[in-house]
């Protein structure tokens, strides 16, 4: 399998990026980012992008892959309801209508968030947002897509992008998968988790915490 990872100089992305390059089924890894994530490895490419809202120049780069994990995404602290939605719903959709034309029969994972909601009717604007962009990709012709919707998660040691917050919140993890095992899980299982779903299929669109320990976990072979 052939994958494309977006966002992967933030936590999430980064994450999925590293299970990718050291998951046996996937031959190649392209990084779609910004800025160099600053890795190097044999089954590792990387285009620059300098517009998200304008894939024409890097259209050819971005064909002849099985799947994209888009971890590319953006905190509504700070920002306007107009301009988060355009760097969220905007720009999201614009990757994912043009990966779904370079790419027929191909996967689209999106990573949302826990209380993203599906309704678009609910009062927080974010989580507008956010559900509005799950269910405009569902709507296009992909083989499969996927709308994850990770909760806490506990870095994967020794990766460069972790939030320094999350060190001090790590101690505290064995308690919380205990107490509240719908709302926490690794990076790792997210990574996993977006691999075997791409790979094998999941019977939800929607990948809850609990879903994303279960797909995670999944035996192949």
């Amino acid at each position: 399998m052939k994958v494309i990872v977006t966002g992967a100089t933030g936590m999430v992305g980064e994450g999925v990026m590293y299970e990718c390059l050291n998951h046996p089924a996937i031959d190649k890894v392209l990084v779609a980012g910004r800025r160099s994530c600053g890795y190097q490895r044999q089954k590792l490419s990387e285009i620059i992008v300098k517009d998200f809202y304008n894939l024409t120049e890097c259209e050819n780069e971005l064909r002849g892959y099985d799947a994209c994990f888009f971890c590319l995404g953006s905190t509504s602290l700070g920002k306007s309801q107009e301009e988060y939605f355009k760097m969220t719903y905007t720009l999201t959709m614009h990757f994912a209508e043009t990966f779904c034309r370079l790419n027929p029969g191909s996967t689209f994972s999106y990573v949302s968030g826990t209380g993203t909601d599906g309704t678009e009717k609910g009062k927080v604007a974010w989580a507008r947002v956010k559900g509005k962009t799950e269910n405009d990709i569902f709507k296009l012709p992909f083989k499969q897509s996927f709308a994850f919707r990770p909760g806490f998660m506990k870095p994967t040691p020794g990766l460069k992008y972790a939030l320094s917050f999350y060190k001090y919140i790590n101690r505290l993890y064995p308690l919380m998968r205990k107490l509240f095992p719908g709302h926490v899980s690794t990076l790792s299982e997210l990574g996993i988790a977006m691999i075997n779903a791409a790979l094998y299929g999941y019977d939800k669109k929607v990948i809850e915490v609990k879903d994303i320990v279960l797909l995670a976990a999944k035996k192949t072979g």
